[in-house]
């Protein structure tokens, strides 16, 4: 059990809702689901380490998804159960890697995209489909070790949300991304090191929203093949005009597929119904 504290929100009460975010981001990214989700469950919404107000990773040893998960326990306990998870990206994977963690403890998973890059390596060495992005974390290594925190930002943001997104996004939004993805090594590694093999979710079994844009790079998409076939309870939403970081750019069309699956699966768990809406 991690002995570190976490950053985390909180709203509303009810069945609980655990929330991981994508790499680059912080849990501000759930703010819009946490007031959805707070008439009828209690939300929280965690920052990982090294992201908005959670400490550094304060280790030589280089960080693993188990290590986020021991550091959302905190936050696991607070939530009581059977609690949801829900993930994005990186976020995903941790919230996974979590649920194996916890059996009997989580009830229900939403996950967009999780990227268990290590999946798509065990299935077929590379070249595979995972080189994109292996490509864009080598390139921007490069230029992290040439003191280009732009560059290796705009590698990244670009390969994730398409050519010339990060020309488009706010100049005063850049310096925090840029700074955040100085720790893009560190998310690689524990994405493709992650030890679990694919077979150990067959024994996830419990309803699992597995959502994915139709718009995601090959990498992201690589391993909805892989995971989606194993999952005993999974129900794939596919969004027509999204891509990987649709919970950022769309967040009220997400979130809302999130809340109806939850409202759906984990509320009759618990004997509640929701609540009355205008």
């Amino acid at each position: 059990m991690s002995h570190t504290e976490p950053f985390f929100r909180e709203a509303g009460c009810g069945p609980g809702v655990v929330c991981a975010h994508s790499n680059a981001s912080s849990s501000a990214q759930w703010r819009d689901l946490l007031d959805l989700l707070a008439p009828d469950f209690r939300v929280l919404a965690a920052d990982s380490y090294g992201a908005g107000r959670s400490p550094e990773w304060p280790s030589d040893r280089v960080i693993g998804l188990g290590d986020e998960v021991a550091l959302l326990e905190p936050v696991l306990a607070r939530a009581g159960a059977p609690l949801a998870l829900v993930g994005h990206s990186y976020g995903g994977a941790v919230a996974l890697v979590a649920a194996l963690a916890n059996p009997g403890r989580v009830g229900a998973l939403a996950v967009y995209e999780p990227t268990l890059f290590s999946l798509v390596d065990a299935d077929s060495p590379p070249p595979n489909a995972a080189d994109g992005i292996r490509d864009v974390v080598a390139a921007a290594g490069a230029d992290l070790d040439a003191g280009n925190r732009d560059g290796a930002a705009r590698r990244f943001i670009d390969y994730w949300m398409g050519t010339g997104a990060w020309d488009r996004t706010p100049a005063q939004r850049q310096p925090a991304i840029a700074a955040a993805t100085t720790k893009m090594r560190r998310w690689a590694h524990a994405l493709f090191s992650e030890a679990t093999p694919l077979t150990a979710f067959r024994t996830l079994d419990v309803p699992v929203l597995y959502m994915v844009g139709r718009r995601s790079p090959v990498s992201a998409r690589d391993v909805a093949r892989l995971l989606v076939p194993v999952l005993p309870r999974v129900e794939v939403r596919e969004f027509e005009e999204l891509g990987h970081m649709g919970p950022i750019t769309h967040p009220q069309v997400v979130n809302r597929a999130i809340q109806e699956f939850l409202v759906r699966v984990l509320l009759p768990r618990h004997g509640a119904r929701p609540a009355k809406r205008e």
